[in-house]
């Protein structure tokens, strides 16, 4: 979600938003369209031609390998972007502990950083 927040490239939130929309869309699609073609090349085994019960398994057989291709490839495009950002935009603070002796007011004299810490940064 903090990939989704960080005011990066509008360009790869748009992509990941319009696949998320293509995905759910397209996966009802391909579901009820394989059905109903494996449905008619049923019909057409028992009834009529092989040769249309074959086109049909063939168009089924070509609608899931598509289907398929582009989710992998869509999911691998994004687990990519996703491991680039990760990979970039890291956010550490090091920790340096409070001397026993020096005053609190003292270590902001001497450049000793507060010890606030930010939900989106990473402790070590």
């Amino acid at each position: 979600l903090q990939w989704l927040r960080n005011p990066g490239p509008h360009h790869e939130k748009r992509t990941l938003c319009g696949d998320m929309v293509c995905f759910l869309f397209i996966t009802p699609l391909a579901t009820i369209s394989g059905w109903l073609c494996l449905r008619g090349a049923v019909d057409h085994l028992r009834f009529s031609s092989r040769l249309e019960a074959v086109g049909l398994i063939a168009l089924t057989v070509a609608l899931f390998t598509i289907y398929l291709f582009w989710t992998l490839v869509s999911f691998r495009y994004h687990c990519r972007l996703y491991n680039e950002w990760r990979r970039t935009n890291q956010r550490v603070i090091l920790l340096i502990p409070q001397a026993a002796n020096v005053p609190t007011n003292q270590q902001s004299l001497l450049g000793l950083p507060s010890l606030k810490r930010n939900s989106k940064e990473t402790i070590v």
